[in-house]
């Protein structure tokens, strides 16, 4: 056999195994946006009053490596900082099969206060902190048959919210473990998680289903602070009050609520019961947002390549609510891709320091402002 023949038999299966590994990486990678989106001229510059440190946040309790994180938020006292992550540092990380705790609580420098959570979840993602300090948690994957087959026994576990109190005793949880469905049954990949600040209406966003799926779920499911299912806002689509990817929640100060609408690129604003108000379509293909005491949002854009929103790139965009328009811009870490890294979840401190959750450099990155 000629070498060039040999080289050619050891690269198929080589990249048949890379494929499979990118899986959910490829179906991810459908180019986005809308017909209005793809009009909106590419916003990558801007001033950048922030100094980065990455690797903020130490596994210091478990001294195990991070395995990929999504979701960050601030405590009640506005200056300790709660992360989700997704136990395993392999190529596809995930919760199944390890005892690893994947909710985290760090003090100001970084040192883990506490964790918990083993051995409950697939897939940790959004995190949010209620007005009494207890913590949500999205769980945006149920367990697949292939992922049954690795770890039998693991049905019961997946695609929910849970609720818990600041020393990790479960409160409440809204959906069925490892069932995908509807309200109130179930519920399907959720994303991310918001309370309304008001009257603990808890609103949960849905889902991080491929977007290619015929089947595709694009709503916000709400519940009452008991775990009443009350309703549904929105469906799958591009037009106003649809969503592809919903991948995070937040209230304004006027109590409307702010949706990250990623595959669409936009963010819409809606009141409470859904009602469409208006878009903003200069913060990129947004995975994270913060909303500070003046308004002011914070977005995290961790996906956008030539591929998926041609000319944007990944990065922080900061702007204010009261007219969309995007005033700061910090551009992404570099990496050994020519695209870069940024985080995907996103948080603001009462000092205006920034954290983003970093899915794939992995860990919690803190921004203090200069």
């Amino acid at each position: 056999m000629s070498g060039s023949g040999f080289a050619r038999l050891w690269f198929v299966p080589v990249l048949v195994i890379w494929i499979a590994l990118q899986g959910s990486s490829v179906q991810g990678q459908q180019r986005g946006g809308t017909p209005q989106t793809e009009k909106v001229r590419p916003i990558n510059s801007g001033p950048n009053p922030y100094r980065v440190i990455r690797d903020w946040a130490q596994l210091n309790l478990e001294g195990r490596p991070w395995g990929g994180s999504n979701g960050v938020a601030i405590d009640r006292d506005g200056k300790t900082v709660w992360a989700t992550d997704r136990c395993s540092p392999g190529t596809t990380p995930g919760c199944l099969g390890t005892n690893a705790n994947p909710v985290h609580h760090f003090d100001e420098s970084g040192k883990e206060i506490r964790s918990f959570g083993g051995g409950m979840f697939v897939w940790p993602h959004g995190i949010h902190v209620d007005r009494d300090g207890n913590l949500w948690v999205t769980d945006a994957r149920a367990p697949s048959a292939d992922d049954l087959e690795k770890f039998p026994g693991e049905h019961n576990k997946g695609s929910v919210v849970v609720k818990f109190n600041p020393d990790g005793k479960v409160l409440m949880t809204l959906g069925k473990p490892g069932v995908r469905g509807t309200p109130p049954d179930a519920l399907i990949e959720p994303t991310d998680v918001v309370t309304d600040p008001r009257n603990g209406d808890v609103y949960v966003a849905e889902s991080h289903t491929d977007v290619t799926d015929p089947n595709l779920i694009g709503r916000i499911s709400v519940f009452d602070k008991n775990g009443k299912y009350l309703r549904a806002i929105g469906k799958a689509g591009t037009g106003p009050a649809e969503f592809r990817t919903p991948h995070a929640l937040e209230f304004d100060s006027r109590g409307r609520l702010i949706v990250a609408d990623r595959h669409n690129h936009r963010i819409q604003i809606l009141t409470k019961d859904g009602k469409f108000l208006s878009e903003y379509d200069d913060f990129g293909r947004v995975s994270g947002l913060a909303i500070d005491t003046s308004d002011m949002i914070y977005t995290a854009d961790s996906e956008s390549t030539d591929r998926v929103h041609p000319g944007w790139l990944k990065g922080i965009r900061i702007g204010s609510l009261k007219d969309g328009k995007v005033m700061m811009f910090i551009p992404p870490h570099k990496t050994d891709s020519p695209d870069g890294a940024m985080g995907e979840g996103i948080a603001i401190d009462t000092a205006g320091n920034l954290y983003t959750a970093e899915a794939t450099l992995r860990g919690v990155t803190k921004y203090v402002k200069n």
